[in-house]
């Protein structure tokens, strides 16, 4: 770092729903978020501060940790940033208690520091940047001392396999799935990632026969999991059938409330079956999850236009053409930037 030393895709939908990101667990990246979510909830200090409140020994602490230092910065940091007012300079304590807190393997203040930095500065390159890099070295971390404790273990070799699933090695990472089964039939996930190695093979009534078991079987272990009622709502829709299609993408939105590729799917299949009035409510949500959806739009144009709601229609077909020409503006951009 500058600061410190799965796969079968149906168009539209998003990749965290299908593939590991860099080999890392899933788990290890939910539990980096939970611990965001119980930082949210921890009682902010309400104590007001003047503008030149903790100046001076936060530049102190500052300086410490430029410096390599961290040990005698972070307590400082942890103690005065917070109530820094001067943005500028909060900007730069916090980012200070980020790298020391990383250095330190204080992980429940790097990610503390983390929430109030995407707080105060939601849109900033760097703290973008830098929360990618603290979380993979969390998990990298973190799998590193799993395979030094446990060896052996089933979290283990699970986490070897999702490494050969972001390299695309599905047939690989697919005998060690089966393997983890043998030993742990009832485990959850593993009939999962066995139906996305299934939908990675070239497509065939086989291959997708393969993973509509395996789905199935997951939901007999995990009724809740939400990504398996995805994959078998797209491979019935994939057949025109949609009814059953209605039915998975509405059980997958109802269990994550979230899941934004699941309402998608929902709305554009009851479009398909001429359900428009239905699809209506969906598309709308969907529209307010991603605005500048492309795909949004245009399935919401299609269902009021068929429900007579032309005025609506037409607007819905004005955003769908202001956001495709915004979008090959930007890869026209793109384009002309590269070196020839």
């Amino acid at each position: 770092m500058r600061w410190a030393q799965a796969s079968a895709r149906p168009e539209g939908k998003t990749e965290s729903q299908i593939k590991p990101v860099l080999g890392m667990s899933c788990a290890l990246i939910c539990l980096a978020l939970v611990s965001l979510r119980t930082a949210a909830q921890a009682p902010a200090n309400s104590q007001p501060a003047s503008p030149s409140s903790g100046a001076i020994p936060v530049e102190h602490a500052i300086d410490l940790a430029t410096k390599g230092r961290c040990e005698e910065a972070l307590p400082l940091l942890k103690k005065s940033a917070a109530r820094v007012t001067d943005k500028q300079l909060k900007y730069r304590a916090l980012m200070a208690t980020v790298r020391c807190a990383m250095k330190q393997r204080d992980d429940q203040t790097t990610t503390i520091t983390l929430l109030a930095l995407k707080r105060d500065f939601p849109d900033d390159p760097e703290v973008l940047y830098m929360t990618s890099e603290v979380f993979l070295e969390i998990a990298e971390r973190a799998s590193s001392e799993l395979n030094a404790v446990a060896p052996n273990s089933y979290q283990t070799r699970e986490l070897q396999a999702e490494n050969l699933e972001s390299q695309e090695k599905w047939v690989e990472a697919a005998d060690i799935y089966r393997k983890i089964l043998g030993e742990n039939p009832k485990l959850r996930g593993m009939h999962y990632r066995l139906g996305r190695a299934a939908l990675s093979q070239s497509e065939s009534s086989e291959s997708a026969e393969a993973a509509r078991k395996e789905f199935e079987q997951e939901l007999a272990i995990d009724p809740v999991n939400a990504g398996a009622e995805f994959w078998l709502g797209e491979l019935s829709r994939r057949n025109g059938q949609w009814e059953d299609a209605v039915s998975h993408f509405s059980a997958a939105a109802k269990i994550d409330s979230s899941f934004k590729d699941a309402v998608l799917s929902l709305g554009t299949v009851l479009n398909s079956a001429g359900r428009f009035a239905e699809a209506i409510p969906q598309l709308e949500h969907y529209v307010k999850m991603a605005p500048n959806d492309l795909a949004g739009h245009y399935q919401l144009s299609l269902a009021y236009a068929r429900t007579g709601r032309k005025e609506d229609a037409a607007r819905e077909i004005a955003l769908h053409q202001q956001l495709l020409e915004k979008s090959q503006a930007a890869q026209n951009a793109r384009t002309n930037a590269k070196p020839q």
